[in-house]
This record gives C-alpha cells, structure tokens and sequence, in this order.
C-alpha cells in the first residue's frame, strides 16, 4: 500500500485548504511514487537542475537554500504534507537547494501524475493550485518576517507558523514538535547570528513561552508566543470548514508514520 503511506498527509494538507470530497482525496490512491529516505542535510535538488518529478514530504523537514549564499540562507521550510517544489510543475528548472533539515523521508512523485489529477478533478486541480499559492504567501509573509521585525518575534513568528502548518496535517496538537531545525538553522532562516539565536532561545526560555531540550520543541505559552510574534495564520489560508471526518479515514493507511 506504498500509494497509502504517501498520500495521507497529503490529503489532509489539501483539506486543510479547500473542501474537497472522499471521492476526490481518494483519487491520490492512483499516486505513483518512489519513497526516499533522506540523511540530513541531504539534497533533493540542486541550483539548476530540471525536474520531472515533485517531492512530497511525508516525514521531518525540508528547506530550500539559497545557492550563492555563504551561510546556507534558509529561505523556506516545509512540513509533511507539503510538495515542496510544486513549482516545478510548471517551470521544471530549479534556482535554489533543496535540503533536508534532519533525517526525512519524501515521495518522489512524476509530475505527470499532478497534471493528470487536475484534468480529472476541478476540486484537486484547485486545491493544488491553492497550496501553490499559499506558498507564495508564506513566502511574502517571510519577506516582511526578515524586513521589519527584531529578531526576538522573527522567532517567534517562524515558531507560531511551522506550528500552525504542523497542526493543519494532525501533528504538534499538544504544542510538542520535534525541532524544524539546530539553532544554526534557526539563524540561516531569521537572518541573525548562530550567537544571536542562542541568545533568542534563552530570552523565550525565560519568557517561560517554549522549552527548547534537545531535539524537541514544547510551546509552553501559545497565546503568549502569539501575542509576542503578532501572529496572525490568515495568510496560511487554512479553511475551518475541513473535512475531518474524510480525512481522519485516510489516516489510518498511515498510523505508524510519526514524524521524527
């Protein structure tokens, strides 16, 4: 049941977006994928390559990286559920890295297979078409994030949202995550010093907002984090008319699937 284990958080992350029926999720079934198991720091794609295939997240983290950039600048992330070049559908080259922050595991989907969905499913067409959006917004939002904020609620904001995008596929509920990235990582994505984010960590640890222990995140204060990011997830267009109940019965093909 490889298409299974591919499509679940998928799913979710298009019903998160747009209504969208059984009968329409369950037309990602036909998926045709090849599962990859990704070291950390590990490419997807590489500054130039074309691709012909999207790459679908189903477990831990990606980022894209900016290729002329010394430090490795992170210019997004991505989440499970996200195709993280959903772009390349519709230009192929590629200008940044793709990498993954951590162990991952990815769905290597053709991009024949996306073009086919959308001609046989208007809802799925738009749903596609609304993550490829939202995208765009994350990535406008990030602009303002870096442009016009201190770094104590660029954080902040950067941990409101991965939070946010996490809860939209069923992750992070209880406010535990497993961390999206080292403080180094933290620092490449918030445009501030490995030094300056330690110190940024230390401040929200005293702020008793978060716990920071090792690998794992726990927001201890999420209206607190909230009001201190001015975090406002309209821009992550996530519909309060989701369709839980067609989604929790594609969950369980992929129960085991935790995210690490």
């Amino acid at each position: 049941m490889q298409a299974g284990f591919a499509f679940s958080k998928l799913a979710d992350r298009l019903a998160s977006l747009t209504p969208v029926t059984a009968d329409d999720l369950h037309q990602l079934a036909d998926m045709a994928s090849t599962i990859a198991h990704l070291g950390s720091r590990q490419a997807v794609l590489r500054h130039g390559d074309d691709a012909t295939q999207c790459c679908l997240l189903l477990q831990g983290y990606l980022s894209w990286q900016d290729a002329e950039s010394a430090d490795g600048q992170i210019t997004s992330i991505h989440v499970p559920g996200d195709i993280a070049d959903l772009h390349t559908l519709y230009r192929p080259r590629v200008d940044g890295n793709l990498i993954a922050l951590g162990p991952a595991i990815v769905a290597l989907v053709p991009h024949r297979f996306f073009h086919d969905l959308s001609a046989r499913s208007p809802a799925m067409s738009r749903a596609l078409l609304l993550m490829l959006l939202t995208t765009h917004a994350i990535q406008r939002n990030w602009t303002v994030n870096l442009g016009s904020r201190d770094a104590l609620t660029r954080v902040a904001h950067l941990l409101c949202e991965i939070t946010t995008r996490l809860q939209s596929v069923g992750l992070a509920r209880d406010f535990r995550l497993p961390s999206p990235f080292t403080q180094s990582d933290l620092a490449a994505a918030c445009s501030i010093s490995p030094v300056h984010a330690n110190r940024t960590i230390q401040e929200l640890r005293r702020c008793n907002l978060l716990q920071w222990q090792g690998k794992t995140v726990t927001i201890t204060d999420w209206q607190g984090l909230v009001r201190l990011a001015r975090f406002d997830p309209t821009y992550l267009s996530i519909s309060s008319s989701r369709d839980d109940a067609s989604s929790s019965r594609l969950r369980p093909l992929t129960a085991d699937l935790a995210l690490a």
